[in-house]
């Protein structure tokens, strides 16, 4: 298979090159600088490397450095700002700080023929982000680009293939970003771009088929997109061996339970297992009002139930979960800060009692999962289901988690999105929910005053769900929810919109 490394110097922009470089169908993975080496990558094959952006300065002796054996290895290289700065500082250039005029924001970039920027105009905008920049170019590379206050926006040696640009070609707002690393991965590179969900299935199919041979396999299904379609890629690979247990933890959306059996069990013909938990997890959260020991107990009463099934039903030997890309990245990937531990990543305790845990689609989008469902056969309307966190509606009810504010939030969440799918609006939005604040505020229903809670609804925008922009939802849209919501769900008295990108904010509340 035909791979690109992305080699993360801890730039804010890494998760989108990887998205780009995929969205040609080449396969691409991000490694942190520090946790490979220059014989590891030449021993994985991979087609190009990409330096990533990052906020440090190369000539800081703290900063992330990296092999300048790398340089020769005969791989083809692109360095994309800090990696372009990298490039150079390894290779005998200058770099030097930009003082009083760094570049932020879009550019005027001015171009020479180059394979980079083949059928790139001479004339375009790009986007900058930096303080630092190469003053003189390494001996045997030639400058290919420049704007109005960076005489080196760009340099490259054709002959060993290795590139630099000061830009991020990766964002949207790089005029021809699209271009310049399409002219690398296809023309440098010499990637075919056959990289396919059909191919990721087929390959994955026969790797499971393989390495769970003989073997007992729980699957924690949720009836998620992501857990829906692990289960059914491995009900593919190992048949009657596979196990999908349904945890209903009763922190599940409205009449959530009963349509996950019926369609996993009844339509799809897994071998489901529904276990009603919702006691025993409502009483390990009494209490907790912090979003990350909410998630651990979650996390972690997930696994002990999973092990009393497994007990129940003979020696079970691998536990498979829908872990995707984001998740991982989320949680903390090698110097990565942890945002949030999700339930099937940072979430899990330190010991279970299984042999070991599979997560098939570790390394796709979300958008990559669902590509992946429908070459699997999974009906449309389940492939695309509105994203739902393992942890459910307790991390969509601020503060202590109840009966009583989970039955509110459930009635205003279904009426949220039924209003956006009847409008047809919810088309145009990727993921759309209620969240129950722990705030109350006084109201007035009837004449008489009320004293209830508020609820915020949450949609957002976006292609890869790393990054996500607010839902322009139309007033009247907004106004008709809400008016249900506080004329038919007891103890609501307000409503109000989110309006917050990410970042800074994420997607959940917590």
């Amino acid at each position: 298979m035909e791979k690109i490394l992305v080699l993360d110097f801890g730039g804010q922009y890494n998760q989108l090159i990887a998205r780009r470089v995929r969205e040609m169908n080449v396969y691409s993975e991000i490694v942190p600088y520090n946790k490979t080496s220059v014989a590891g990558i030449a021993e994985a094959g991979y087609k190009g490397i990409i330096f990533t952006g990052g906020p440090n300065s190369v000539y800081d002796e703290s900063s992330p450095h990296f092999d300048a054996e790398i340089l020769n290895a005969g791989i083809p290289v692109l360095g994309i700002c800090y990696g372009c700065q990298l490039i150079a500082y390894m290779a005998g250039g200058e770099i030097c700080s930009a003082g009083s005029v760094s570049e932020y924001g879009k550019t005027g970039l001015t171009v020479k023929k180059s394979t980079l920027f083949a059928d790139v105009p001479e004339k375009s905008v790009c986007w900058m982000s930096h303080t630092d920049y190469v003053r003189t170019a390494p001996g045997g590379f030639e400058i290919t680009a420049a704007t109005a206050n960076c005489p080196c926006a760009a340099f490259a040696d054709e002959e060993r293939k290795i590139y630099g640009v000061q830009f991020h070609p990766e964002v949207t707002h790089t005029e021809y970003g699209g271009r310049i690393l399409e002219n690398y991965i296809k023309n440098i590179c010499g990637c075919r771009g056959d990289w396919t969900a059909e191919d990721f299935v087929n390959t994955s199919v026969e790797k499971y088929r393989e390495e769970l041979a003989g073997k007992k396999v729980l699957c924690a299904l949720s009836g998620g997109v992501d857990s829906s379609v692990a289960a059914v890629l491995l009900h593919k690979a190992i048949g009657s061996n596979l196990i999908c247990v349904f945890v209903d933890h009763g922190l599940l959306r409205k009449d959530e339970g009963d349509t996950v059996e019926r369609v996993m069990k009844n339509e799809m013909g897994l071998n489901l297992i529904r276990v009603n938990a919702q006691k025993r997890f409502l009483e390990k959260l009494e209490g907790v009002t912090e979003p990350e020991k909410k998630r651990k107990i979650i996390g972690e009463e997930f696994i002990r139930v999973f092990e009393d099934v497994a007990k129940q039903t003979g020696k079970v030997d691998v536990l498979v979960q829908g872990t995707i890309y984001p998740d991982v990245i989320e949680s903390g990937k090698g110097d990565a800060a942890v945002i949030k531990s999700h339930h099937n990543v940072g979430g899990l305790p330190d010991v279970i009692e299984f042999e070991k845990i599979v997560e098939p689609l570790k390394n796709l989008f979300k958008d990559e999962v669902r590509a992946a469902g429908r070459q699997l056969g999974i009906p449309e309307y389940l492939v695309n289901r509105q994203p739902f966190p393992g942890p459910g509606l307790a991390i969509r009810t601020i503060g202590e988690v109840t009966e009583e504010k989970l039955a509110i939030l459930r009635e205003a969440d279904a009426i949220f999105r039924e209003e956006l799918d009847c409008s047809g609006f919810g088309k145009e939005a990727n993921q759309y929910f209620a969240v129950l604040t722990d705030c109350r505020t006084v109201g007035v229903m009837g004449d008489a005053r009320t004293y209830g809670y508020t609820v915020a609804l949450r949609s957002v925008t976006t292609d890869d769900f790393m990054t996500a922009d607010w839902t322009r939802i139309p007033f009247e849209i907004l106004a008709k929810a809400s008016n249900r919501i506080t004329n038919e769900v007891r103890s609501v008295s307000r409503v109000v919109y989110d309006i917050t990108a990410k970042p800074p904010a994420t997607v959940e509340w917590e």
